[in-house]
């Protein structure tokens, strides 16, 4: 990217959804303008192909994930388009893909769920790229498959995406290895502080999750990348270091992790 060095890297985003079709171009290179990096992860096959179009459209400080979302099971039998796609060189991770038993309480569903999930655990260790997890009222279904499949995880597993789990969550995922993203839930929510102070620095990254969960000071409007700075500033005062430590070691953390080139 001349002229403009990445600073920080929003390790979750989806500016591949329909959201942004009116200005997905305006938005993305105002981001890189500013040093903002991003990850676009795909929730099926559509927006997992969208977010590995987008990263050879911009190229440098654009990434893409491809995975199938444990609620899209329209797309369930779509990972061998999924598996084609995880080798393409600018896919960085595997998902986003795990479990969601927020929308689904029903058995057969959530045990289908569960062979997917371990479906992108063993893409993962095929194609060496870590896996992006999203789980939802569902962590020790999670924690469980993730041990059970443990010897397919890579040495740095991958992320919890969102975290919203307990410390005692945290504290095996931490065992296994694994780093979490906090997005923009923690410039306004307080219940998450305790977590950030347990979970090591080392081991958190940032996200939008954008277009969802728009940060303060922008709560109302669409969320976009270039709000993370408001998450950076959040976690600096939380983990009460300076906002150039945070953004310095969430920068380390997410292209270590997704051994990206910047």
């Amino acid at each position: 990217m001349e002229g403009n060095r990445i600073k920080i890297i929003d390790a979750h985003t989806h500016v591949q959804f329909e959201q942004y079709d009116k200005d997905r171009d305006e938005m993305i290179a105002g981001a890189l303008a500013s040093g903002i990096g991003m990850i676009n992860a795909g929730a099926d096959l559509k927006s997992s192909k969208d977010a590995v179009d987008l990263s050879y459209k911009y190229e440098n400080g654009v990434w893409a994930a491809v995975g199938i979302h444990p609620t899209e099971p329209k797309d369930f039998d779509k990972l061998e388009e999924i598996k084609k796609l995880a080798t393409d060189p600018n896919v960085v991770g595997i998902g986003e893909c795990g479990l969601d038993y927020f929308r689904d309480k029903d058995f057969d569903i959530q045990k289908k769920q569960k062979e997917i999930f371990e479906n992108h655990i063993r893409l993962s260790n095929n194609v060496k790229k870590p896996l992006v997890i999203h789980c939802r009222e569902a962590f020790v279904d999670t924690i469980d498959v993730l041990m059970a499949n443990k010897n397919d995880l890579l040495p740095e597993p991958g992320i919890l995406h969102f975290f919203t789990g307990t410390i005692e969550n945290a504290r095996q995922l931490l065992n296994l290895n694994f780093s979490f993203t906090f997005g923009g839930l923690i410039t306004f929510n307080r219940s998450f502080d305790d977590m950030l102070k347990f979970i090591p620095l080392e081991k958190i990254l940032v996200e939008t999750d954008a277009p969802f969960v728009t940060p303060v000071p922008y709560r109302g409007k669409r969320n976009e990348p270039a709000f993370i700075t408001s998450t950076i500033e959040a976690l600096a005062k939380i983990k009460e270091v300076s906002v150039e430590i945070a953004s310095k070691t969430a920068l380390n953390n997410t292209t270590g992790l997704f051994n990206l080139s910047i």
